[in-house]
């Protein structure tokens, strides 16, 4: 595996590739890194020649600089993981690199930005769109590889390649979970036991709502998942939303005419998790 610090070095190990008609997916990544990621990973190695990976924790997108500071770093762990699953390039550069200067760019995503994690992380996606557009602009591959998981943050990266006209198709992939149902996250390493037992309750209120949806008004929808997670100890919903799939508007009352997805954020105690589930 080829090993990167530098963006001029792995823009031009790309373009190398590329010139000799490879192709390439980019896999980005802020490290401590599990089996959704590797199966980003897998599938990028299955519809391209070489796969690069970036483990780069953006400094940007934290609006909490405590969570920031916390984010989990195994670097030598996701090292010896990316190897055993035969990726061809780590791009691992430090906050200088990315960041020579401030960037002072401001992105505009309108509605998309707005709602859901827009609204209780003021910044998240703008410093989102930072640190993408300089990964894809330092790895100019020809597919990149997100997961489902950060529903919102798919929407919003495929709009910032569309309005800025990147060369590089973005390929969604689906949420990678653990055995009792909670979505696989970085993150879930910082549960207590007694929080980790009592996680998979966010993707039961998930399946429970989506059985409730044909039936049920929105209202009754909302107020059952907040209060059956709410009731457990430490855990504290900070939204739960039923969104059309592709503008993320709100639906006010089931439609089978519309591609619906429901997204929530939920405090375990300090740990913040997202999760997601489609409707239809």
């Amino acid at each position: 595996m080829q090993f990167f610090k530098s963006r001029q070095a792995v823009h031009d190990f790309v373009q190398s590739h590329k010139k000799k008609d490879k192709t390439v997916g980019f896999v980005p990544t802020m490290g401590a890194l599990h089996e959704g990621h590797i199966q980003l990973i897998k599938k990028s190695k299955l519809q391209n020649h070489i796969t690069v990976v970036s483990i780069f924790v953006n400094p940007t997108q934290f609006n909490n600089q405590a969570d920031y500071h916390k984010y989990p770093n195994h670097i030598k762990n996701d090292t010896e993981k990316l190897e055993q699953v035969g990726c061809d390039v780590l791009f691992h550069p430090d906050v200088e690199e990315m960041y020579p200067v401030p960037d002072h760019r401001k992105f505009d995503f309108g509605e998309l930005e707005q709602m859901m994690e827009g609204a209780y992380r003021p910044g998240h996606f703008n410093g989102v769109a930072q640190i993408v557009s300089k990964l894809i602009e330092a790895v100019p591959a020809q597919k990149a590889y997100f997961g489902q998981k950060d529903f919102q943050q798919l929407a919003i990266v495929r709009k910032l390649v569309g309005d800025y006209n990147y060369p590089v198709e973005i390929i969604g992939c689906p949420t990678v979970r653990e055995s009792d149902g909670l979505a696989m996250s970085s993150r879930n390493e910082r549960l207590t036991s007694a929080q980790r037992q009592n996680a998979p309750v966010i993707y039961q209120s998930l399946l429970q709502a989506k059985k409730m949806y044909p039936e049920k008004n929105i209202n009754e929808i909302k107020k059952y998942v907040v209060e059956n997670i709410n009731k457990i100890p430490e855990f504290n919903v900070e939204y739960f939303e039923i969104v059309d799939h592709y503008t993320l508007r709100p639906i006010h009352s089931p439609q089978s005419d519309k591609y619906v997805t429901a997204c929530i954020a939920v405090y375990v105690q300090d740990v913040r998790l997202i999760d997601n589930i489609n409707f239809f």
